[in-house]
């Protein structure tokens, strides 16, 4: 493997070490908040400490911000190999100074989320973060099946991201709602966001698998993807008919 084939697996590594483990404890603790809720409404003495609900925000938050920076990782490496490969940076140095510019800014905006009190801010860098993940997402380089879109690593990644920007932004409403409707829409679309992150699994699996390495790829990208044949190698000099 050549030092380009050990970047590309900076993202399924990160996955598994930190993300992965990260969602296993946020769902543990989301499940014993409400076990305590639910215990407390109905007037019984729950034997689970009241630390699991700050336990849980707090582990949401690592959450969210080790989705995005995965995210981000996972489309970096894409997008500057294609421009370093393709020589970008010399034909359209603006559009590398404006992607690297999208970078810095779907960082800095998920750092002021996170300290955003007001709803309009956090509205705001909300959506400074999902346009920056978005917008990168379309650079050329970034593998995205749109064919299979329903199946895509991409595209169920972008989701699951900007579902946890969503739960970032309204943790604050969900304390504050009285009605319990932001609690709701925040168990709803989460327990989706878990079953999106299973998928991420699954294909980031598969995907493993489809890419080549760099040494393999002349040949690879020869083959009829469609009809799943290659060519036939060139016999070994020296080989017998």
């Amino acid at each position: 493997m050549e030092l380009k084939d050990f970047l590309a697996l900076i993202h399924p590594a990160l996955a598994v070490v930190v993300v992965f483990p990260l969602i296993g404890m946020v769902v543990n603790f989301a499940w014993q908040t409400r076990q305590r809720r639910l215990q407390t409404a109905g007037k019984d003495k729950s034997k689970i400490p009241p630390s699991v609900g700050l336990e849980h925000v707090k582990l949401g938050r690592w959450l969210t911000g080790s989705v995005v920076g995965l995210t981000l990782v996972g489309l970096a490496y894409p997008i500057f190999e294609h421009i370093l490969s393709d020589r970008i940076w010399s034909k359209a140095p603006l559009q590398v100074a404006f992607i690297a510019l999208m970078f810095l800014d779907t960082i800095a905006s998920l750092i002021l989320l996170n300290v955003a009190k007001k709803k309009l801010w956090r509205g705001i860098f909300a959506t400074l973060t999902g346009a920056g993940l978005v917008i990168l997402g379309c650079q050329d380089g970034v593998f995205r099946r749109t064919n299979e879109w329903y199946w895509s690593h991409y595209y169920i990644g972008i989701t699951a991201a900007l579902l946890m920007i969503f739960a970032l932004a309204i943790q604050q409403d969900i304390y504050q709602d009285k009605s319990n409707r932001w609690r709701t829409l925040h168990i709803i679309l989460n327990s989706f966001a878990v079953l999106l992150f299973v998928g991420q699994g699954l294909t980031g699996t598969r995907d493993l698998l489809d890419i080549p390495l760099s040494w393999q790829k002349p040949y690879i990208y020869t083959c009829d993807f469609n009809n799943k044949t290659c060519p036939t190698p060139a016999p070994a000099l020296g080989a017998r008919g």
